[in-house]
């Protein structure tokens, strides 16, 4: 921290620690009220006393040991064995508190973030948090209004800190100068598993064995691993016609115990002109596995709480501000190189009456919100200019074969891409000869679509599917293209599919004309708990999405692998999408780029890029874009047929029960065979 900032808040820390150090021997609240205040009085006093610790340098004398005690001490509320007869859980507080309980347990499990800030030494965060739990212990001390008190409270407090804390957000993903991350990667000592907890993230058996993994691999092991991931980056640039040497940064991503490798890439990065900027996330950026997910599930939607108007006016207008302010440092961002994890246990959420949940007016809201930061980022960061990778490896927890599954991986991620290139170059000349896609599932699977695609005016030179090896989005294997949303028509079925944290059991979704407008799963009893959860994380609140892409994935390895380590539930989007086709619900793959030209190997210009609500792009871009591209796979167990339909009546099979029947792709179903 800096110490012109530690000093300018030292006096108002010391007070406001000192008047909550007061609370628990105060006799003015009773029942359970104290018991929520007293509780949790004293865990911002514990919150002193470790930001106490770090910033003494006392810290860095902890043994390991004793830094895993001190992890126990304050992760402890949120863990499982303790979190159901917590505060923190909206469910017990509501039992406890009445009316109070769930905004009071959203306040401490926002208070619970001051963990990692103490880490960073950041004295203003705990200060005004500590304001804030005082101001709202006064409202019930002295209100008749209380719970319009607290409400006003919670909601003043995030709209008028909100250059500190969206301002701080835009400045921290585009500025190198934040080096708090970087520091622990290239200067600790690998070998010794204390640095791990210099982050002051959570750190399990999952964090822990993927550091000693790592650390029994060779350096050549590690640097081609790096080398795979960097590459992929810089490819990806040249792939997509845009020119890496306007970049000067790159974000780069990826899960706590993995900084072998991220060292290593963070030099490789430097070799081609680009500057690491590495910050803190939770499934993003720097992040480890979730003490809790039940715990985070309950609190997703907390800021509902504050979530109004005002609010989100005020959230974009600092946003604005602060791109302006960091314009230069944006404009040079070359966009995220990040390294995915899968392998977490199983999680199924249990859906609580007492969590906050968005009204109608707040997902509409939320939407707008999107599409608005959506415009900005795109404003800054210029769509058309930056790119990505991704990569995934397992973790840990996915299971006593974790050293074979990951050297599996390995091998999965540096496939020949020039035999997979040729492959699919063959079933690209199949497909654009049609004029849409049937698609049938089997095996239960009630898949039956057909999928719209983009007409040619000159095959010679122009080409409907991009032929996709290993660069965006490692391993290789696809091909796929942005569909004509008129008549596309019918319905995708997938029996089980793993979308970003959630599992999803027997997910339907029905197309109209492109369009998203039925779905549902068979997480719950109740349809509509399982309606609600592809509404909040597969439509992200849209009423409707359109088929952004249409692919085929050509990675029958991956397939392969998945099955015979019996983890198909378990694989990365990033690795299943390889596995049969999939369907992306949302925006399409050229999201802001789609004046770019973009050309295959074989130099023919990949013109489906756009679609009807991309090309609002220009007139009305808040109903061009939905900020969203959510990828859903059939494996192929679950495929019947993809049938391709031409004008002149002829039906030329692409893949039948499972295989690959186009000429010059059998080595794709050897894998299967063999299997």
């Amino acid at each position: 921290m800096n110490k012109e900032v530690w000093d300018s808040y030292q006096e108002r820390y010391n007070l406001v620690m000192d008047r909550i150090a007061e609370i628990p021997s105060e006799e003015i609240l009773t029942g359970n009220v104290k018991a929520y205040f007293d509780i949790v009085a004293n865990y911002m006093l514990d919150i002193r006393d470790l930001l106490d610790t770090v910033s003494t340098g006392k810290l860095d004398q902890f043994t390991l040991e004793e830094h895993q005690a001190l992890q126990d001490k304050y992760y402890g509320p949120m863990k499982k064995e303790n979190y159901e007869e917590s505060f923190l859980n909206p469910a017990y507080a509501v039992s406890e508190l009445g009316e109070y309980g769930g905004i009071l347990s959203m306040v401490y499990a926002e208070l619970t973030d001051l963990i990692p800030q103490c880490f960073e030494e950041r004295i203003d965060l705990v200060t005004i948090y500590a304001e804030l739990f005082v101001e709202i212990y006064g409202i019930f001390t002295s209100s008749d209004k209380i719970l319009e008190g607290v409400k006003d409270s919670v909601y003043y407090f995030h709209h008028d800190y909100s250059e500190l804390f969206v301002g701080e957000s835009i400045e921290r993903m585009v500025e190198p100068a934040y080096d708090f991350f970087k520091k622990i990667i290239m200067e600790s000592d690998l070998t010794d598993l204390r640095y791990l907890y210099q982050y002051g993230s959570y750190i399990s058996e999952n964090e822990i064995k993927m550091a000693k993994y790592l650390n029994t691999l060779s350096e050549e092991e590690v640097q081609s691993m790096a080398d795979t991931y960097t590459e992929g980056y810089r490819i990806g640039f040249a792939a997509s016609n845009k020119d890496i040497k306007k970049k000067k940064t790159v974000k780069v991503e990826f899960p706590i115990g993995m900084e072998r490798m991220a060292r290593l890439a963070v030099k490789n990065f430097e070799k081609i002109g680009l500057e690491s900027i590495i910050i803190r996330g939770k499934k993003r950026n720097v992040y480890g596995t979730s003490v809790n997910r039940q715990f985070e599930y309950d609190h997703k939607d907390d800021r509902g709480y504050y979530f109004n108007k005002g609010y989100v006016e005020r959230a974009l207008e600092v946003m604005k501000t602060a791109f302006e302010e960091h314009t230069t440092a944006a404009r040079v961002l070359g966009g995220p190189a990040v390294v995915d994890a899968f392998g977490e246990e199983d999680f199924h959420p249990v859906n609580k009456k007492e969590s906050y949940s968005f009204d109608d007016k707040q997902n509409e809201l939320q939407v707008y919100y999107q599409s608005k930061a959506g415009e900005l980022n795109n404003t800054y960061i210029p769509g058309d200019e930056r790119s990505f990778t991704i990569i995934a490896y397992p973790l840990p927890s996915i299971g006593e074969q974790f050293e074979e599954i990951f050297r599996e991986t390995v091998k999965l991620n540096t496939l020949d891409y020039v035999l997979y290139r040729d492959m699919q170059q063959k079933l690209i000349d199949t497909l654009d000869q049609g004029y849409a896609v049937r698609v049938k599932g089997t095996n239960g699977n009630t898949t039956d679509l057909v999928v719209q695609l983009h007409p040619l005016q000159n095959p010679q030179k122009e080409t409907i599917f991009e032929n996709c090896v290993a660069d965006v989005n490692i391993p290789v294997g696809e091909v796929f293209t942005s569909p004509v949303l008129e008549g596309t028509n019918g319905i995708l079925n997938v029996s089980k599919v793993y979308l970003g944290a959630y599992s999803y059991d027997n997910m339907t979704l029905k197309f109209e004309d492109g369009v998203v407008r039925e779905y549902s799963c068979d997480n719950f009893e109740n349809p509509e708990e399982g309606k609600k959860l592809i509404y909040d994380n597969v439509m992200f609140r849209h009423e409707f999405l359109p088929l952004g892409e249409f692919a085929i994935g050509t990675n029958t390895t991956a397939f392969v692998m998945a099955r015979k380590f019996k983890i198909e539930d378990k694989m990365p989007i990033l690795i299943a999408e390889k596995t049969g086709p999939h369907f992306a619900v949302g925006d399409t793959c050229y999201s802001h780029a789609e004046e770019v030209p973009m050309y295959n190997p074989d130099g023919k210009e990949v013109v489906a890029r756009s679609n009807t609500y991309a090309d609002l792009r220009d007139t009305d871009p808040q109903k061009a874009y939905f900020n969203c591209h959510t990828d859903i796979t059939i494996p192929y167990d679950e495929l019947g047929e993809i049938t391709v339909l031409c004008k002149d009546g002829r039906e030329i099979p692409i893949i039948l029960n499972g295989r690959f029947v186009v000429p010059g792709t059998e080595e794709l179903n050897k894998p299967l065979d063999e299997q």
